[in-house]
């Protein structure tokens, strides 16, 4: 009875590794080919069957909601803000030389003449976002020299 408890087990033993030789014989190239073949619905299916059985979640996870260990440690010192890396560019109001800031706004982007005439008149409105803080200094120098006034955001 001892001798076939032994048998079990080296049977087992040697099952998993049977199973490794075989996971590691499956190269990537493969298994990119494998899931190129799959449909959306297959796909989705794989990600739940690979969550459950690893134990992970494949949503996306928020860098910057993450609190670090220095930052709990110290919550009463607050650290001085980061500059930001993007800014908006909005056009407050025209003032009296509406033509110039038309000007200006249509040598800042890519708007047409109508497009251009539409956003100034509509002012509070955006004249460009996502641009750097040079990029958004200089806009702004511009459209202030065109006599507009514009805030960065």
């Amino acid at each position: 009875m001892a001798t076939e408890k032994t048998t079990k087990e080296e049977k087992e033993k040697a099952k998993p590794a049977k199973e490794q030789k075989q996971a590691k014989g499956i190269t990537k190239e493969e298994i990119i080919a494998a899931i190129k073949d799959m449909t959306v619905v297959d796909l989705a299916d794989l990600v739940k069957s690979l969550e459950n059985e690893l134990g992970i979640s494949a949503a996306p996870i928020a860098i910057g909601a993450v609190p670090t260990a220095a930052a709990t440690a110290q919550p009463a010192e607050a650290a001085p803000e980061e500059e930001k890396a993007e800014y908006t560019v909005v056009l407050n109001s025209i003032g009296d030389k509406k033509i110039e800031v038309i000007k200006a706004v249509r040598e800042l982007t890519t708007l047409g003449l109508k497009q251009a005439k539409d956003l100034v008149e509509a002012a509070p409105q955006t004249v460009k976002e996502s641009v750097s803080k040079e990029e958004a200094d200089a806009i702004k120098q511009k459209l202030e020299a065109a006599g507009a006034s514009v805030e960065l955001k």
